[in-house]
């Protein structure tokens, strides 16, 4: 996360935020969430990246039961470009369709141009909007859903 946007952000707000979001209260309870599972992507002994998958009230916005959350995918910056991500991301859409879920979500700042391009490549449509705070920061995420109704492998 703090590879991805800390250049785009208020360092005072950035920081605020990292210490709520990521402190390691949050991160256990988050890893300890039975409604919430994560994966990592290794390249020898390195993380590269991971992501997160989010069912029922884990959920940061929709809470349906129809639905899926991907909360969170990250590739370490080093590592992008390199398939990493799409890889990733056909990961979470292969398990999501295991799922009877209709459709897999996810929120991703309006501002950030390429994430919202890679994601539209890879079958995601927007669908509305939710802000999202980066300290005392509002932002507007775009809320994007991927069907899941007929998903195949392409």
């Amino acid at each position: 996360f703090s590879d991805a946007f800390v250049a785009d952000n208020d360092p005072d707000d950035f920081e605020a935020y990292l210490n709520a979001a990521f402190s390691k209260s949050k991160l256990n309870e988050a890893l300890l969430n039975p409604h919430s599972s994560f994966y990592f992507v290794y390249k020898g002994n390195d993380l590269v990246g991971y992501l997160k998958l989010n069912v029922n009230e884990a959920q940061s916005d929709l809470k349906g039961e129809d639905s899926i959350e991907l909360e969170r995918i990250y590739v370490v910056q080093e590592f992008q470009g390199k398939g990493i991500g799409k890889e990733m991301l056909m990961y979470a859409k292969r398990l999501a369709a295991k799922t009877t879920k209709a459709f897999l979500w996810l929120g991703v700042w309006e501002r950030n141009k390429g994430a919202i391009k890679f994601y539209e490549q890879n079958g995601f449509s927007k669908f509305g909007m939710h802000p999202y705070y980066v300290g005392k920061d509002k932002q507007m995420d775009w809320l994007m859903r991927f069907d899941l109704i007929n998903f195949n492998e392409e």
